[in-house]
């Protein structure tokens, strides 16, 4: 049965959304023969996710030492048996459907590796908020979304939403070990290498809150900020520099 692996990272402030996470993911309905498994991992000690979730054996809890958000998806993914790897914040919603539209594009188009989706902000008061500049419905040609990230310093689809397959996600490395923006630098790394997707349907429920890393000073400016910037760009260019892509591309 082919399983599709969800990876959460999770530390102690914010393991307060994890039980609504949860639900959007076991309201999920799966195509006929796919199975889902939640790999929650703890970014260091005193988190207690476990006692937050349902005793459910699809749901595997375990903790590494504090590395921030990406190393802890990447120590996740060493525990992962999916063919597909998706990744889903504590504080996040997956709107319903969302699995079973990322399945069936990456099976209907074996020369595409990623799939993100249309995003709603969720604010404090519950309302869902939308935004413009989502892409055109469909195929998102390979190095399109760097170009964009390029000229807008910012994607044009969100990273939070991102599906791909597991064998590019092990060759890239995982996602960056950024203090912030590893995501982002893994979904450029995808797109240097793979053409992807983009579902106009919504696929995820953004929560808004004081806490999230995008909240922090140098989260879009700054020194930090301009070096963490600079490595994914390099990293982007040293992949496109370097032309390999998924086998059915050659």
């Amino acid at each position: 049965m082919p399983v599709i692996s969800i990876i959460t990272p999770i530390h102690q402030a914010g393991v307060q959304y994890l039980p609504s996470a949860c639900e959007s993911l076991i309201r999920q309905e799966m195509p006929s023969g796919w199975s889902w498994e939640w790999l929650i991992q703890e970014d260091g000690d005193g988190v207690d996710a476990a006692s937050h979730v349902p005793a459910d054996t699809r749901i595997r809890v375990a903790s590494s030492r504090r590395g921030g958000p990406h190393v802890a998806r990447t120590v996740a993914l060493g525990r992962s048996s999916g063919e597909l790897i998706k990744n889903l914040d504590s504080d996040d919603l997956l709107a319903d459907g969302s699995l079973s539209r990322d399945i069936r594009t990456l099976e209907e188009n074996p020369d595409v590796g990623w799939v993100t989706s249309r995003v709603l902000d969720l604010l404090a008061d519950g309302s869902l908020v939308g935004f413009e500049g989502d892409p055109p419905a469909g195929r998102i040609t390979r190095g399109s979304t760097f170009a964009h990230w390029e000229h807008e310093q910012r994607p044009q689809v969100h990273p939070a939403t991102l599906c791909a397959r597991r064998a590019l996600i092990l060759a890239l490395g995982g996602w960056m070990a950024l203090p912030a923006s590893g995501d982002t630098g893994l979904l450029l790394g995808l797109d240097a290498v793979s053409d992807g997707w983009f579902t106009e349907e919504v696929g995820l429920h953004y929560r808004k809150h004081p806490g999230q890393i995008t909240t922090h000073a140098s989260h879009s400016a700054g020194p930090e900020w301009q070096d963490r910037m600079t490595v994914i760009r390099e990293h982007t260019r040293a992949l496109q520099k370097m032309a390999w892509c998924l086998p059915e591309e050659r």
